[in-house]
């Protein structure tokens, strides 16, 4: 316990530390109004913020963060094949495997694979 608290209390202060150092030795610019303004870019700032964004960019996004995230959750299956039996293991691969097909399939079927 007072080995944890130890560690604890050493970090902090290392961390402590490094903050300071960054903040003392970081490069200083003299800031002017022309770098503080939000249009520096060029941009003209009487024109609207919001520019229109393509719902089908924003539908493929998801559609792979989502089969992304189904990926993840299909690499620990192959690691648990020693742990559990054949029949059980292959049982729940199986009916993962089928919800994810069975969820391309509607998405390809409603045509949101497509970028057209």
């Amino acid at each position: 316990m007072f080995s944890m608290l130890l560690i604890s209390i050493i970090t902090s202060i290392i961390v402590s530390l490094v903050m300071v150092l960054a903040t003392l030795l970081a490069k200083k610019t003299v800031m002017d109004r022309e770098k503080n303004s939000p249009y520096e870019c060029g941009f003209d700032p009487k024109n609207s913020a919001r520019l229109p964004f393509s719902l089908r960019f924003f539908l493929i996004a998801v559609i792979f963060l989502i089969f992304d995230v189904e990926i993840t959750l299909l690499l620990p299956i192959i690691s648990s094949l020693n742990l559990t039996n054949i029949f059980s293991w292959s049982t729940t691969s199986l009916v993962f495997l089928f919800i994810l097909l069975l969820g391309l399939y509607y998405e390809w079927s409603q045509n949101a694979l497509e970028w057209s």
